[in-house]
């Protein structure tokens, strides 16, 4: 940061760029992405926001492919990211329809049902994550 609070971008030498410089392909690429955003379909957006959550949650979780899963495991952070999914999904469930939200439903279950198995001392029906939203899962 400047002394004036503002960000300064380094150029290609690592010194910093004037304030008021950025260069005509930057501002292609900035263009380029907002037409390639502007050309996905909402419903694509949010399965793949969706998809996201419930990758990170699997990791979470321990269950990622790699050798060291017990290690990534971290419960704590995984019921953030299931609550997460749990409201998202159960928000765009209306928008996306059924044929697009059963899939993210199954995989939200799934995922919270790895939770519990998971877990030392599992929640009470209804107290899981996500479970404000779609209710207990069994």
């Amino acid at each position: 940061m400047t002394e004036n609070n503002s960000f300064r971008f380094a150029d290609e030498s690592g010194e910093p760029a004037p304030d008021h410089e950025i260069s005509q392909g930057q501002i292609d690429a900035v263009n380029a992405q907002m037409r390639d955003i502007a050309d996905v379909p909402a419903v694509e957006i949010i399965t793949t926001a969706a998809v996201h959550l419930m990758s990170a949650a699997a990791v979470k979780c321990g269950l990622a492919a790699e050798e060291n899963a017990a290690e990534l495991k971290d419960l704590d952070e995984a019921r953030k990211l299931i609550t997460a999914l749990a409201g998202f999904v159960t928000a765009a469930a209306p928008e996306i329809g059924s044929q697009h939200a059963g899939p993210l439903r199954d995989g939200l279950r799934t995922l919270q049902l790895a939770f519990r198995e998971a877990s030392f001392e599992p929640d009470a029906p209804g107290q899981g994550p996500g479970e404000k939203f779609t209710g207990p899962v069994f």
